[in-house]
């Protein structure tokens, strides 16, 4: 018999509102098989919640814990030192009147817990992305550069300061087992895949550093299937999610809104990826049994975080998984469909 080697999940961090509980009823019953909690939904009045709290939650639900979305403390913590008001969404309100170091002790201290919990779950794959550790200007992009000068270079400057501000963070993963899979994006310290192996380079290979592969986010020059190859070994995680690039409006213009943006997410049918390409391609680069192997699991999950600038969120997110569940978990071929032939 074929083996399915998928299983449909959602990402929880846009339905933070919800709580836990709330949450998983709410995709058990949209059609998921698991789920990837926030990090702000394990939290309790003082502090995360015990591990087995939550996997009670999950028991009671039945549901699988398929791994803790991270990226809000990550971002804070390599971003802190640029003094951007833009981390202050992540953090308590009186953690964000402090000054920038006390900042990124607080989110390397909150990660640290979050880690170990982690490992109390059996947790060994942490979606996340790092900070701005390079600095604004460098992910500007801007092309005249001006990255480098007579008492300065940018990019030297930012590698010893990822290595050093990370040196903790991965060193407890190290310890626990734990996979930080960076998803990459703009914005972040690692923008496409020869960023990502700039960092495994100046961090001497640690093994630590993972990808979260995220095919959405490939929309200024290096398409999915260039930029998940070239980390392939790497990639521990995923989600599944599509955008269009509407024609003729700069990708870098000034549009708060969603829907004034030339790149805008989509409900997963109708953008601009093909979606079974996308989880084919995670078959032939090892994402499923890396995955298994790791988690001690029979399926991968097939992380959901459809998103829409019309739609709402809970409709579109709802579609998604229904489209994973009846389209995207397929048998997987055991062999050649030339076996057969002249039998």
């Amino acid at each position: 018999m074929a083996q399915i080697c998928y299983h449909p999940s959602v990402e929880g961090a846009q339905h933070g509102a919800k709580s836990l509980a709330d949450f998983l009823a709410y995709a058990k019953k949209s059609g998921a098989a698991g789920a990837q909690p926030s990090n702000y939904m394990l939290q309790g009045p003082k502090g995360f919640k015990s591990a087995k709290e939550i996997q009670q939650t999950f028991a009671k639900a039945k549901m699988k814990l398929d791994g803790v979305s991270a990226h809000c403390p990550f971002w804070v913590h390599t971003t802190a030192w640029t003094g951007s008001p833009s981390i202050r969404p992540f953090i308590p309100g009186d953690v964000a009147k402090k000054s920038a170091a006390d900042i990124e002790r607080w989110a390397e201290d909150y990660i640290l817990a979050l880690l170990d919990l982690c490992a109390e779950l059996n947790i060994k794959i942490v979606p996340m992305f790092w900070g701005v550790a390079f600095g604004w200007e460098l992910s500007s992009g801007y092309p005249w550069g001006f990255w480098k000068g007579g008492d300065y270079d940018l990019i030297k400057e930012g590698s010893e300061r990822f290595v050093k501000k990370t040196a903790k963070i991965r060193a407890r993963a190290k310890s626990l087992g734990i996979y930080l899979a960076h998803e990459i994006h703009p914005g972040t310290a690692a923008m496409c895949a020869d960023d990502f192996n700039l960092l495994v380079d100046i961090c001497d290979g640690d093994k630590t550093l993972a990808v979260n592969a995220d095919p959405s986010h490939c929309w200024e020059g290096e398409d999915w299937e260039t930029r998940f190859r070239k980390v392939a070994s790497r990639v521990y995680a995923c989600h599944v999610k599509n955008f269009v690039i509407r024609s003729g409006i700069p990708l870098r213009k000034m549009a708060p809104e969603w829907a004034d943006r030339a790149m805008q997410f989509t409900d997963l049918p109708s953008g601009d990826l093909n979606m079974a390409r996308y989880v084919e391609m995670l078959v032939n680069i090892g994402y499923p049994t890396r995955y298994c192997q790791v988690m001690g699991t029979k399926t991968a999950p097939l992380i959901v975080e459809a998103e829409s600038a019309y739609r709402d969120l809970d409709a579109t997110s709802a579609n998604g998984i229904a489209y994973v569940r009846d389209n995207l978990c397929f048998p997987v071929a055991g062999g050649s469909f030339e076996d057969g032939m002249g039998a």
